[in-house]
């Protein structure tokens, strides 16, 4: 896992569920096949509302310009799918950071060892200046987001022994790792 991630911010709002993350009709792909799995990518967060400000990616391309998701509350909220975790990883996110996510979302995004699901320390501010395309630093090391240009920082909760399971891998990895499963 890195502790220091730069790139380009994408930001969304409260309540983006998993439909808009990756829309039921792009399930049919099978993630095994490495070329079907590139599709998740394409179409990651395609079920954004029409004319939503930035397309996430670019048609044709199966991945995003952008490596960082900056997000209000209750990310992931709506159905259970395993996908839009995966869907966002595909297409080249490294971390997703919210003010908060729907629970089962946050556990697929550690099982699978997706991406680092950060969430802000405190609730964040309609006034904070992070815009769709700023270029950022998040440091996991010292837990905060930090816009380039200005310095503008944004504390960030410690992923705890989460961290741990992210690193491995993966839930079953780490799961393999301490000795609790079976598995030699």
């Amino acid at each position: 896992m890195e502790k220091i991630i730069k790139g380009k911010i994408y930001c969304l709002g409260d309540n983006i569920d998993t439909d808009q993350i990756i829309p039921a009709k792009h399930l049919v792909y099978k993630t095994n096949d490495p070329e079907e799995r590139k599709l998740y990518g394409r179409f990651a967060l395609s079920g954004l509302p029409v004319g939503h400000e930035y397309p996430f990616v670019e048609k044709n391309e199966n991945e995003s310009v952008y490596q960082i998701i900056f997000a209000g509350k209750n990310f992931g909220c709506g159905s259970s799918r395993e996908h839009a975790p995966l869907a966002l990883k595909v297409a080249g996110i490294k971390i997703v950071i919210a003010q908060s996510y729907a629970r089962i979302f946050y556990r697929n995004s550690v099982d699978g060892g997706f991406f680092p699901p950060m969430e802000t320390l405190d609730p964040i501010s309609k006034d904070h200046s992070f815009k769709t395309g700023d270029e950022v630093l998040v440091n996991l090391e010292e837990n905060f987001i930090e816009k380039i240009k200005t310095g503008e920082k944004i504390k960030l909760k410690s992923l705890g022994f989460i961290q741990e399971i992210i690193e491995a891998g993966d839930l079953f990895t780490y799961a393999k790792k301490k000795g609790l499963t079976n598995e030699k």
